[in-house]
């Protein structure tokens, strides 16, 4: 069996072609140009280099692939990229759906998000839908995510083998290109972490979100949704957890979350200017406090999901970032 990866630079990606590679299956991956395909190169997969906005360029990717993971996308917690996100995470879901029913592809599978979802008030119980409402969700990202994911249920409808994954906040190991997570681990662990925000999310490991998406390929349904969510952790727990596994004291002091609110434009830009993944802003405020309990039952019974404990992760992530410390400094340099 062929399959294609977009977005396998990427978090998930990365993890994603192990755990592929690990079931036996023939890889082909579409990146850009410009991405460093070094860590690919030494995974000895086929590599295409082009751009899924370009249909051109998928088409190409595409001949003779039985399967496509399709997980490339813009992720973005602050206020920029708007157009670049909707012409990647839509137009781009749109140009891989049209040539999955043009080369008749056995089954596509894509990476959306729980941000699709719309939230439930009062802490209810969030689960899979089939009605994806982009002016019902908060944020750019999310709207494009809930548009993208209603393109690939109009597949289906079409005759497309489709299944759709929401993983909730990724984190864990293989972060090359430093998520916003990963971004306040490491300034956890390098002591530059001086306060924090109370609220919780919602966090998944890495390795099982890529775990979720093969058992996707393999047991999931035409049409169906499965939310890959992991455990609900306060940001004080997973300080808390951060402080046993590094030695490193959590910081105590809890910002209050009006002032942090009224901050984050500010805070936004201070991230821009210092070329840092950005932590606290205006989004990532709301984020916190907003109802984060998405239910992962279906992907257990009907997949076979079954994420691990958070402080596992927690562990092995601030092992892997300690052993590739090198990576991070010359990422630095080159940004500045």
């Amino acid at each position: 069996m062929l399959c294609l990866v977009t977005g396998a630079t990427g978090h998930i990606g990365s993890a994603l072609l192990k755990e592929l590679l690990k079931n036996g299956y023939n890889i082909r991956v579409l990146i850009l140009k410009n991405d460093d395909s070094t860590l690919i190169e030494k995974l000895g997969v086929e590599i295409y280099y082009g751009d899924v906005r370009n249909i051109d360029d998928v088409r190409t990717a595409m001949k003779g692939v039985d399967t496509v993971f399709h997980l490339a996308g813009i992720i973005g917690i602050g206020s920029g990229k708007k157009k670049l996100m909707y012409s990647v995470n839509v137009e781009g879901t749109r140009n891989i759906v049209d040539v999955c029913l043009e080369q008749n592809v056995k089954k596509l599978v894509y990476a959306s998000s729980v941000h699709a979802i719309r939230e439930l008030k009062n802490n209810m119980t969030i689960m899979e839908t089939k009605e994806f409402e982009p002016d019902k969700v908060k944020g750019t990202y999310a709207k494009t995510k809930a548009m993208a994911t209603c393109i690939v249920l109009k597949g289906v409808e079409k005759g497309l083998d489709a299944v759709v994954v929401h993983p909730s906040g990724v984190i864990g190991p293989y972060d090359f290109k430093l998520s916003n997570i990963g971004q306040l681990i490491l300034d956890f662990m390098a002591q530059k972490l001086y306060a924090y925000i109370d609220g919780a999310y919602n966090f998944i490991d890495v390795r099982d979100v890529a775990k979720g998406i093969v058992l996707a390929e393999k047991n999931g349904r035409a049409g169906e949704c499965y939310i890959l969510s992991g455990e609900k952790v306060t940001v004080k727990m997973l300080l808390d957890y951060l402080e046993d596994i590094t030695g490193v004291k959590a910081p105590k002091f809890k910002l209050a979350y009006a002032f942090a609110k009224m901050t984050g434009p500010f805070a936004e830009l201070y991230y821009k200017i210092a070329r840092r993944q950005p932590l606290f802003t205006s989004y990532s405020i709301s984020t916190l406090k907003s109802n984060c309990n998405f239910s992962n039952a279906k992907a257990r019974k009907e997949l076979g999901f079954k994420p691990r404990p958070i402080v596992n992760t927690l562990k092995d992530t601030v092992k892997w970032m300690q052993d590739n410390m090198s990576n991070y400094k010359n990422q630095r340099k080159s940004k500045h």
